[in-house]
């Protein structure tokens, strides 16, 4: 499968984290999403039915994302991509990323984040 259709830069506030002070108050998070899936008859048609609606994707990335009160970015970014894997049977694989903004560590690091793919 070589088509993909990417997201870049989702940005939501989340409850993501094992310490209290990440547990009492949102952070900010920024997601990105890669699902492969055929595009060859919306691109002929060049009718959106033929593809998979991103604005829909983007839309439910963030409802999982904020509505979820997770410990860990890797339940996250997993419950992210088996959610996009569900909405479309058409998508065959899909990748979530998700970088924790003002990570919560003395060092002077711009981003933590993990990436997952899962596939049918």
């Amino acid at each position: 499968m070589s088509d993909r259709i990417e997201i870049r830069g989702l940005r939501c506030a989340v409850i993501v984290g094992v310490l209290a002070e990440e547990r009492e108050r949102q952070q900010p998070v920024e997601i990105d999403i890669d699902f492969d899936r055929p595009i060859e008859e919306a691109a002929m048609s060049d009718d959106l039915a033929e593809t998979t609606n991103y604005a829909e994707v983007i839309s439910l990335a963030q409802r999982v994302a904020t509505e979820g009160r997770f410990l860990l970015l890797e339940t996250l970014v997993y419950r992210v991509a088996r959610e996009v894997l569900d909405y479309d049977e058409a998508i065959e694989a899909v990748t979530v990323a998700a970088r924790k903004l003002r990570p919560p560590v003395p060092e002077d690091v711009a981003t933590v984040g993990v990436r997952t793919t899962i596939r049918r």
